[in-house]
């Protein structure tokens, strides 16, 4: 029997013991400069700021923040698949000023598909640097900001109040009707397990009205 044929056969036998899916290939992190102090690190709904070079396993370069484009660097939120899910994984526990190296598989980019100058398979190298946090819309600090009761999940009621408060923030009458649509429509997408509320876990996903 081939090496081939055995790790075959225990690659299969390993996915039927876990129920079918095999382990999700990790991103590789290299810190190449942190700063002597870190006043915050980056989390799940945090929207960062970054600077980034992107580059095939042979060296070439495929995009530039710093030389392509408008030349500025590009914000987004972390942990809703704003970007590559090898980002997402790759930028938690980050601090502002710090500069990482990530080796990206192919199944945490982009896949079989690949994507313009991104053959199909590709294993990236970005050098990236984290130049500002903020807080996203996803971020804890906006979840304890609507929950009033402090009890880690959100009612009809907190999710209602929050909604009239950022249309008088921004100069638009109350209109009840039209809030209790939104309610509506934001339970609808988010409360997955139907009990009427919206748990701390179900608040990560981004929504356009909150």
């Amino acid at each position: 029997m081939t090496v081939f044929s055995i790790c075959s056969i225990l690659l299969s036998l390993f996915a039927l013991v876990t129920g079918g899916k095999l382990p999700e290939p990790e991103v590789k992190i290299e810190v190449i400069q942190k700063p002597f102090m870190c006043y915050r690190k980056s989390k799940y709904g945090d929207m960062l700021l970054v600077h980034y070079e992107g580059y095939l396993e042979n060296g070439t370069m495929f995009h530039s923040s710093r030389v392509q484009g408008d030349k500025n660097p590009v914000w987004f939120t972390l942990g809703i698949r704003e970007v590559l899910k090898g980002w997402d994984k790759g930028l938690q526990n980050m601090c502002t000023g710090e500069h990482r190296k990530l080796t990206v598989p192919s199944s945490l980019a982009y896949g079989k598909e690949g994507k313009g100058q991104i053959p199909p398979g590709s294993t990236l190298i970005f050098d990236i640097e984290l130049m500002e946090i903020r807080n996203g819309p996803r971020s804890h600090e906006s979840f304890q900001e609507m929950d009033l009761n402090d009890d880690w999940k959100l009612s009809r009621q907190e999710v209602k109040e929050y909604l009239k408060k950022e249309f008088q923030k921004h100069g638009y009458s109350p209109n009840d009707t039209h809030h209790e649509a939104m309610v509506d429509d934001i339970f609808k997408n988010e409360d997955e397990d139907k009990d009427g509320f919206i748990s701390s876990r179900e608040f990560t996903y981004q929504h356009d009205e909150l």
